[in-house]
């Protein structure tokens, strides 16, 4: 007796990759400038500027990719949960 078989999976388009990479790439910058910020301010550069140079972006990362790359991740998890739900309806 043999077991029922299983439909394959749906394949993963270019979108779901491209999502989950940027939200994976911009998670790691947000947490990367998150930490060398902390850095920063440890080692001493409370005494200088932090609105100057460099320093408004590396801040303005974590403020803004932190929370795109959850919008990110759950898109990706929307659009997923979609297109297997349609593949297990067609089958």
């Amino acid at each position: 007796m043999s077991a029922p078989e299983r439909p394959a999976d749906p394949p993963v388009r270019a979108i779901d990759r491209v999502l989950a990479f940027t939200a994976l790439g911009l998670a790691a910058a947000s947490v990367i400038c998150f930490f060398a910020i902390i850095i920063g301010t440890a080692v001493g550069m409370a005494q200088t500027d932090f609105g100057g140079g460099v320093w408004p972006v590396v801040a303005a990362i974590p403020l803004w990719g932190l929370p795109l790359a959850l919008a990110m991740i759950i898109a990706l998890l929307v659009m997923s949960f979609v297109r297997k739900g349609r593949a297990a309806r067609r089958s």
